[in-house]
């Protein structure tokens, strides 16, 4: 009996083992439905010519490359003649034109979009079949909704020993 009373005083006056044990679970569903958006870029006018072994005229002038327009914001290059300079000799011409948009006499109103070159339109999203859970045994399920919808589903657990 005196060395189960030794032993016990003994386990008593031992220090306690422990570990901090920490256990996060988080989850999150995130469901996200677009509105409708338009954007609209004014493409302004480009003019190039090049060339060699040529002489050049717009009709009115000899050696002129173009004497052009600007109407509405929009350039109008003239009409570019191009003359061999010497026949039989190596030549060469190079002309391009890109026509801007015209500048609108008015704004446009909600829903209406410029008569502009480069456009980027998307259409609004409607919710229909978007869903998202995820349930206390992290399984997650994410369905997909309409164009212009976004789903997104998270599970995290963590698990830290200190």
């Amino acid at each position: 009996m005196k060395r189960f009373a030794l032993l016990a005083i003994a386990l008593s006056l031992a220090p306690a083992a422990h570990a901090d044990l920490t256990h996060k679970i988080q989850s999150s569903v995130q469901l996200q439905v677009g509105g409708a958006m338009t954007t609209a870029d004014r493409i302004g006018s480009t003019f190039s010519i090049s060339g060699s072994g040529v002489d050049t005229t717009d009709s009115t002038t000899a050696d002129t490359i173009s004497t052009g327009a600007i109407t509405s914001g929009v350039y109008a290059p003239g009409t570019i003649a191009a003359t061999q300079e010497t026949a039989g000799n190596a030549f060469s011409f190079s002309q391009s034109y890109v026509q801007a948009d015209a500048i609108p006499t008015s704004v446009v109103t909600t829903g209406e979009v410029a008569n502009f070159g480069s456009l980027q339109s998307t259409a609004g999203g409607t919710a229909g079949s978007l869903a998202g859970t995820i349930s206390t045994a992290g399984v997650m399920t994410v369905t997909a909704g309409s164009e212009n919808t976004l789903a997104i589903g998270q599970f995290v657990t963590e698990l830290s020993i200190d």
